[in-house]
């Protein structure tokens, strides 16, 4: 890789933090960070830089004095249950407006690349079994979180038209990988304390990526000429049903997987009466993407397997997580 400086945002969450700490590896390679929450500890190097909330206000001319590649990280996630009066607005006011400001800026600057994480929302909620997303079809986004990721893909790519400065976007599936939280993290909970789970008999597909693998895409789309102004799927390249993962991630954390074989129909149905659709959809619905576009254009195939991320992230677990 060539000595650049890199600007990434989000450098405090889960993403973030990974590709920062990547990224400080690479010899020759800066790294400027900027945080709202100035006690951030990031390795020796990174120049970190106090910002305000993220907004398109915000005033980027001294963070992006100098970079070479902004990479977008930071936006406002994905929320299950939005108490916001107005969600589409909030999700606006930040992933789209404060990322376009960022974006402007950065092409004034002169920064050569702009990498854009954005959502597999962006192009939908799901697929049938047997088929799978591709980077290049028509967006298909539902929710208030997903328009809003696609209007500032929209947004960039004109931008990208208009000022020479390359874009690229890239939808990553879920993310999981040492130091995961939420969902992934309270199933870990469940399997080590042996409770029993309602899930052996699910059938689904659902593509998902390890942190690691994602770092890797990024970095190499910063630098891959071929990457310039492409939309990326990101995945592990094996998908697994509900009930595979949840017994590939028993084994790995070192406990038997105590899976029911309650039949879907009648959980998928308690959890609509429960108003809990959208969770139903995550358990026992199929989300495929296609990666070979990676491949075919950048050579890029995932690094790590999928059960060698889900040992990573299980040991880090059983390290780090008192049950």
């Amino acid at each position: 890789m060539r000595s650049e400086t890199f600007l990434v945002t989000g450098g405090s969450g889960f993403l973030g933090r990974a590709l920062i700490n990547q990224l400080m590896l690479i010899p020759e390679c800066s790294v400027v960070a900027p945080v709202r929450d100035t006690g951030t500890h990031f390795p020796l190097g990174v120049r970190s830089l106090a910002v305000d909330d993220f907004n398109g206000a915000n005033d980027w001319q001294e963070a992006i004095k100098g970079v070479d590649v902004v990479v977008h990280c930071a936006a406002r996630v994905h929320v299950m249950n939005d108490t916001k009066a107005d969600p589409l607005a909030a999700f606006r006011e930040v992933n789209v407006d404060a990322t376009l400001n960022l974006a402007r800026q950065a092409a004034a600057a002169g920064v050569r690349r702009f990498i854009f994480i954005s959502s597999i929302k962006v192009n939908g909620e799901g697929t049938e079994p047997n088929t799978a997303y591709n980077a290049d079809d028509v967006p298909a986004p539902v929710d208030p979180y997903g328009i809003s990721k696609l209007e500032a893909e929209q947004g960039l790519r004109l931008l990208a038209s208009t000022t020479g400065m390359e874009m690229v976007i890239i939808r990553p599936v879920l993310v999981y990988g040492p130091g995961v939280k939420a969902n992934f993290l309270s199933m870990m909970r469940w399997l080590c304390r042996g409770i029993p789970l309602p899930f052996g008999a699910v059938r689904n597909r659902r593509s998902l990526v390890a942190i690691d693998n994602l770092v890797d895409l990024i970095v190499t789309c910063s630098e891959h000429p071929a990457a310039a102004n492409q939309v990326f799927l990101a995945s592990d390249g094996e998908d697994v049903s509900t009930t595979q993962l949840l017994r590939k991630l028993a084994g790995a954390l070192g406990r038997p997987a105590r899976l029911l074989p309650i039949p879907v129909w009648l959980m998928s149905g308690v959890a609509t009466l429960l108003g809990r659709h959208a969770l139903s959809q995550r358990l026992f619905g199929s989300l495929q993407v296609d990666i070979s576009k990676n491949q075919r254009l950048l050579g890029w195939i995932p690094p790590v397997s999928l059960d060698e991320a889900l040992n990573l992230t299980a040991q880090h677990f059983l390290d780090y997580h008192t049950l």
